[in-house]
């Protein structure tokens, strides 16, 4: 059969190459009996390609069955999958037949088969390999001829490097992968998608027909649609539905889509403002240290000087603070600082009152903010000996923040 006319038998719209592949290969092993590993992500369609193997193979008269393996408890899957004998189990009250057994001469879909656990994954292997399985809570072998389809949504082989799928199973299923692709990569075909999910909810609902101006047709296509076809039904459905205005601006379609997710294209919250609002108060704690630093090299300037810190031989006052404020380190500022300083009065001397005011000269140093944030981090990792997490409560940053830019200033 040809891959339009399996469009118009299964109802699958789009013209996409990625989806024409997708069709044709599942064609092309539907006539064997060999087991296949559908991988898509969610919403992309899966059971849809399940079914299109098993209508065309020659268990198309047999029965079929779709089973999420992600939705069964792990403690009753086993049961559901190969059924048990009465009292296997606390409130098995009677023998109970699997899927398996159910399913015989027919085709079983495995959704999300990731999320079965390792014991049941051996049992399923032994079945792949040899069509043999035990209820629970028997020890008779029973035979079945089913053929499996699973399908996933995670890469599974990442699954099997970390423990958590086996790899003999892994290999068994994969013998025909099919990758169903994501709608973002079938851009062709999200407007025709639409332009039939609306006009079917039109039709349901009794509605006036819905129309996309250009701007909200180039937003619906240029948005990543992380649900894929199920997103876009969904969103369909609730146009048709709640719209009063049957003309879709761009702004209306954006109501529809969560700021949240990856789009492209499209405003959204960003992921860092938390951050950037830490550096913000960085920035902010640079500034009124400065403002303390000032302060305080007053009063140690006032506070030499009343203790006799500065010789009064020196023939200009003035040159002795100078050479002071040089001998300090002061911290940078974008604004010229003004000191106005009075040595009190002397009476050991010549009774003479000095009265001492003096401009402090513009101080030459670095306005750089990163250096001005390498500092402060470094004075707090010292002042707490090293400790990562009092330094960041100290500078008013998260944890992570600070050591973010630590490996940034390479401290």
């Amino acid at each position: 059969m040809e891959v339009q006319e399996i469009k118009q038998r299964f109802g699958i719209i789009g013209n996409s190459p990625l989806l024409n592949r997708a069709i044709n290969i599942a064609n092309q092993v539907a006539p064997t009996d060999i087991s296949v590993l559908i991988t898509g992500e969610s919403g992309s369609g899966k059971e849809v390609f399940s079914h299109i193997i098993h209508q065309m193979s020659p268990r198309k008269h047999g029965p079929f069955i779709a089973v999420n393996c992600g939705a069964i408890p792990e403690g009753t899957i086993d049961s559901e999958l190969f059924g048990h004998e009465k009292g296997a189990y606390t409130g098995a009250i009677g023998e109970r037949k699997g899927y398996f057994e159910t399913v015989n001469s027919g085709t079983i879909f495995l959704d999300e088969i990731a999320e079965m656990p390792l014991g049941t994954q051996a049992r399923l292997l032994r079945v792949l390999e040899s069509g043999q399985y035990i209820r629970v809570g028997s020890s008779k072998v029973e035979k079945t001829n089913v053929r499996v389809i699973a399908a996933t949504n995670v890469d599974v082989y990442d699954a099997v490097k970390a423990g958590r799928f086996r790899e003999d199973l892994y290999y068994r299923l994969n013998t025909v992968p099919l990758r169903i692709p994501p709608l973002r990569d079938r851009k062709e075909d999200i407007f025709l998608l639409f332009r039939k999910f609306t006009s079917d909810f039109t039709d349901k609902y009794r509605t006036p027909p819905i129309q996309l101006d250009d701007e909200a047709q180039q937003v619906l296509t240029n948005y990543s649609w992380p649900g894929n076809v199920r997103q876009l039904k969904n969103m369909a459905e609730q146009l048709a539905v709640l719209e009063r205005d049957r003309i879709i601006t761009a702004a209306t379609l954006l109501t529809y889509i969560p700021h949240e997710a990856n789009s492209r294209n499209l405003p959204m919250r960003l992921d860092h403002q938390k951050e950037d609002f830490s550096e913000r108060d960085i920035l902010y704690k640079v500034l009124f240290d400065m403002k303390r630093d000032m302060v305080e090299l007053k009063k140690l300037v006032v506070d030499i000087i009343e203790k006799g810190g500065v010789s009064t031989n020196y023939p200009n006052h003035a040159q002795t603070l100078t050479q002071l404020y040089r001998d300090i380190e002061l911290p940078a500022s974008n604004n010229e600082t003004q000191f106005t300083l009075q040595q009190p009065v002397n009476n050991n001397n010549n009774n003479t009152d000095y009265n001492i005011a003096h401009e402090a000269e513009e101080v030459e140093e670095s306005l750089s903010l990163v250096d001005k944030e390498s500092d402060l981090i470094r004075k707090a990792l010292k002042k707490h000996k090293g400790k990562r997490k009092l330094a960041a409560n100290e500078l008013g940053i998260s944890e992570r923040t600070l050591y973010r830019k630590i490996k940034e200033l390479d401290l």
